[in-house]
């Protein structure tokens, strides 16, 4: 007669360990891309730097909202100009989890089957994606232009005490061309 009780433990001790493990590796990856300590209305100012060294006041908002299949991202600036002239930009891209852990692809408009999809950068409209490392949500936009260049912005928003940092920086063809490093207090 076979030894069952043997088998068995031996059987439920190897499952055990690989369930741990899983566990642990499934644990580690929904820890990593939980969109939750980053939630909340965030304000702030800055001087924008350009390439040049010359600076711009900016005043800036972001607001990280928790949505049905992902999270939204709206953020919107206010530049003053050295003429007088205000120039105020906004922003809202919603994120979706890819296949990828940690990845977010943006969802920026529908299909015909209604189904949330990226924009065609290959028709001048921007590429944007997101990820979460550590304590940093960073969303990228890649811009690609008539001649095949292309333009690409990288926001970092790193969690700090009473709000984010936010670090910006655009590059075209490889070459920085503006940067910002602002404290954004949460409200």
């Amino acid at each position: 007669m076979p030894n069952f009780h043997r088998f068995t433990l031996e059987k439920a001790v190897a499952i055990l360990a690989v369930c741990a493990l899983w566990l642990s590796v499934l644990s580690a990856a929904a820890r990593a891309a939980d969109i939750t300590p980053f939630i909340g209305d965030y304000i702030g100012s800055a001087e924008v730097v350009d390439a040049d060294g010359t600076t711009t006041p900016r005043d800036m908002s972001v607001s990280i909202v928790e949505t049905k299949n992902g999270f939204n991202v709206s953020w919107r600036t206010t530049t003053y100009k050295l003429d007088g002239r205000v120039k105020e930009q906004k922003f809202s891209i919603d994120f979706v989890p890819s296949d990828r852990p940690d990845v977010f692809s943006a969802a920026m408009k529908r299909n015909v089957f209604g189904h949330e999809v990226p924009l065609d950068p290959m028709k001048g409209e921007p590429f944007v994606w997101g990820r979460i490392v550590d304590e940093t949500l960073t969303v990228f936009s890649l811009f690609i232009d008539e001649d095949g260049g292309y333009e690409l912005q990288q926001f970092d928003r790193t969690l700090a005490q009473g709000g984010l940092n936010l670090a910006f920086s655009r590059f075209i063809d490889g070459q920085k061309s503006r940067s910002v490093e602002t404290f954004l207090m949460k409200r």
